[in-house]
């Protein structure tokens, strides 16, 4: 059994590469309240743990990106704990590539009791969406960040071995891009991607269905499925001033994730996970989409 399970690890690993979009949302679905868990601190009895996480895919027009994260946990009571999460961003792709700090999300859960969590928090930008290449506004796909301060609710429960989460995330500012294709005559690929001068975002809401099983002594594998719902078409402003909505942009992503819990220790563990789209909607300004995503995440303890 334990040899199966190893053998079915290491397809799991070689096979992310080649998978799907991921979440591909505004940070929602990568927030420890909302991803599978299992029982590991709960078994070492732990109020604190530190992730460091990596990321890469490969975006819309050919753009690489590589994503990285660093966030603390902490349990003040069997009732209520707080997250802490920093991201960044690496984009690369069509001679332009550019590095910058994403987001701070702040949330706090507490145990309902009953398998109950809610979840409050807040996306604090770290960027302002008005990364530039020399002079001139660069679209989203090569933003750090939305730029926009994000109010995050949700709620989880357990049904028996099911986890079941659903979250909401609603962006409370403006974002400060001001990117037109007509400022890239020369480059065909920038040229073609939607205008988002003053892009307004719509909120999003999530349901994450998520199944664990135990692979071996030391390895937890767990099935989820992810449907996003894009609550409006998003608008921009065009040159005359008149603001306008993205058609095509409200509506569904539907992906199924896969994890892998790996223990290393009583106190340190690593997850690697991927997804695949099966539904995605028909425009994406936001620059979030990812043909293939690959994930590692450390996480210690104590």
């Amino acid at each position: 059994m334990k040899t199966i399970s190893l053998l079915f690890l290491a397809l799991f690993i070689y096979m992310i590469p080649v998978m799907g979009q991921g979440c591909s949302d505004a940070g929602l679905c990568t927030m420890d309240s909302f991803k599978p868990h299992t029982d590991e601190a709960k078994m070492t009895h732990a109020m604190n743990q530190i992730k460091i996480g990596l990321n890469y895919g490969r975006g819309d027009n050919s753009i690489g990106v590589f994503g990285q994260s660093i966030e603390y946990n902490r349990q003040f009571s069997h009732n209520f704990g707080m997250d802490f999460r920093v991201t960044s961003v690496s984009q690369s792709g069509n001679g332009i590539s550019k590095f910058g700090l994403s987001d701070l999300f702040v949330s706090g859960s507490y145990n309902t009791g009953g398998g109950g969590l809610i979840t409050a928090g807040v996306k604090i930008p770290l960027s302002k969406s008005d990364a530039r290449e020399g002079d001139v506004p660069l679209p989203m796909d090569y933003q750090a960040s939305l730029g926009t301060y994000d109010l995050i609710l949700g709620y989880g429960r357990s049904f028996g071995k099911f986890q079941v989460v659903l979250g909401y995330q609603q962006p409370l500012s403006d974002n400060k891009n001001a990117f037109f294709p007509s400022l890239y005559p020369g480059n065909p690929v920038l040229f073609a991607i939607q205008t988002t001068n003053s892009y307004k975002r719509a909120g999003d809401v999530l349901l994450r269905v998520s199944y664990p099983f135990r692979a071996s002594d030391n390895v937890m594998l767990t099935a989820s499925v992810l449907p996003i719902y894009h609550l409006a078409n998003d608008k921009y402003t065009d040159a005359f001033g008149a603001e306008r909505e993205i058609t095509g942009s409200q509506g569904l992503t539907l992906n199924m994730n896969l994890f892998a819990d790996i223990m290393l220790s009583a106190t340190s563990s690593v997850q690697v996970s991927f997804g695949m789209p099966f539904v995605t909607r028909d425009a994406r300004p936001d620059g979030l989409t990812r043909k293939f995503v690959a994930g590692a995440e450390y996480r210690v303890r104590f």
